[in-house]
């Protein structure tokens, strides 16, 4: 192939914006990452500190909370850097670790999502026996198998990847090194890498979601079966930010891949990736926060226990 070469980096085309609008959204981009640092740290911090929160809901919690920091920073630092910068490149085996990391994080969520979900039925399809069924052992194990399977997805992905040729066109337009930007630039046969795709994807995708489904389902149905106010309003306050954040999770991953445009693609895909990777991490703690009491009881303890400590330290 005469235009084939080794390529060194690629060229992150970045988003679409104006030149004279790209400090502004610099600085809005800025704040929307710190604020996603600081809202997940202050997650994990709060169930770390209070002992009231030591339990499997907030264990999974505090794995979530650290998912979207690691997921929003595997690609935002490379965004604000590449939108300072004059010719925003990556390094070839850079771009490879951000796709492996990006991969990693968003399916490792799509599966803590689903513990957390089986976590929510069986407190309330079994309340009496929860502690017993959600002991240590079996939260922990499920953390694990989330890490592990995450693992083998994206480090499967990554290889893959890594064993395509990439002819002179180096440019990729998109703001990160996403796979299927990677792949359509690839000079090689990608049948392995689309077929892999489809079979992980159900994996990832189709599963999870069925089964936080039939477990939403159960739930309901548990409910009807002893209809009161106070059993829909106790089920509705410990199910609602978990039926939130999968709604923003799915819902945006639903719009990026399984309902493509042919109209204005790319920047339909670029919005979208910005909700998935962006605002959706930065969105999880003000939903669990606000929605949560533990969580405000937790902020407020622990916010007075360091105020008295300051005063009395002057």
């Amino acid at each position: 192939m005469g235009n084939q070469s080794i390529v060194s980096e690629f060229l992150l085309l970045g988003l679409p914006i104006e030149p004279d609008q790209r400090a502004l959204f610099y600085a809005l981009f800025l704040a929307m990452y710190l604020t996603t640092v600081l809202g997940n740290l202050l997650i994990i911090l709060l169930i770390h500190l209070d002992s009231q929160l030591h339990t499997p809901m907030y264990f999974f919690l505090s794995n979530l909370s650290f998912s979207d920091f690691c997921f929003s920073s595997v690609t935002m630092p490379e965004l604000l850097q590449n939108m300072q910068s004059q010719v925003p490149s990556i390094r070839y085996a850079g771009c490879l670790t951000q796709m492996y990391f990006f991969l990693f994080f968003a399916d490792l969520e799509s599966f803590l999502l689903v513990a957390m979900a089986y976590d929510r039925y069986v407190a309330i399809c079994f309340p009496l026996h929860y502690s017993t069924i959600m002991n240590p052992k079996l939260c922990v194990s499920l953390v694990a198998l989330s890490w592990v399977l995450t693992t083998f997805i994206s480090l499967l992905h990554t290889l893959l990847t890594a064993q395509l040729s990439f002819c002179a066109d180096n440019v990729i337009p998109h703001f990160f090194c996403d796979m299927s930007a990677l792949l359509k630039l690839a000079c090689s046969d990608i049948q392995i890498n689309e077929m892999i795709i489809f079979i992980l994807g159900g994996l990832v995708i189709i599963v999870p979601f069925l089964l936080i489904f039939l477990s939403y389902a159960r739930i309901v149905s548990s409910i009807l079966k002893v209809p009161s106010a106070r059993g829909i309003r106790k089920a509705f306050s410990t199910c609602g930010s978990h039926l939130s954040v999968v709604s923003l999770f799915y819902g945006t991953i639903t719009g990026l891949y399984l309902c493509p445009s042919t109209n204005n693609s790319t920047i339909k895909e670029m919005t979208l990736a910005v909700m998935y990777t962006v605002v959706t991490p930065m969105l999880n703690p003000f939903i669990y926060s606000l929605r949560n009491q533990d969580i405000r009881g937790a902020l407020r303890k622990i916010f007075l226990k360091w105020t008295i400590q300051f005063f009395l330290g002057q």
